[in-house]
């Protein structure tokens, strides 16, 4: 099973870190990535920049409505993500548990839907 591991804090959390902080929190989000790759777990994964570099789209009567970031009035932005195989819920728990960010807010465990029809690719 596919699982999106949704890694949620306040992105002003990030700024509360030094650089040295912020950097073991990237060594030890990589080594993850690597621990999950040896066990043929890893699928990707990465940061994301902060909401206010993005941008929400909403689509109505035929046009597009373009809003620039942060969206919602809430504590915790989506602030990076795991993609990951896993052979159970409760198994992509664990592996949400050792990302370090979930240590400044937490992390989203939501499986990935199968659908028939989509170009069968690898992600990267």
């Amino acid at each position: 099973m596919k699982f999106l591991l949704l890694v949620r804090h306040d992105d002003l959390g990030c700024l509360g870190l030094n650089d040295k902080e912020g950097g073991e929190m990237l060594a030890e989000s990589i080594q993850l990535t690597h621990g999950l790759h040896a066990n043929k777990q890893y699928l990707h994964a990465s940061p994301l920049m902060p909401t206010a570099d993005g941008a929400r789209v909403a689509v109505r009567n035929g046009k597009a409505s373009v809003i620039d970031g942060p969206f919602a009035e809430t504590h915790e932005q989506v602030a990076g993500y795991f993609f990951v195989e896993a052979a159970s819920h409760a198994e992509a728990i664990g592996i949400a548990a050792r990302i370090p960010g979930a240590r400044l807010g937490c992390v989203e465990v939501r499986q990935v839907r199968e659908v028939d029809g989509l170009p069968d690719q690898k992600i990267y």
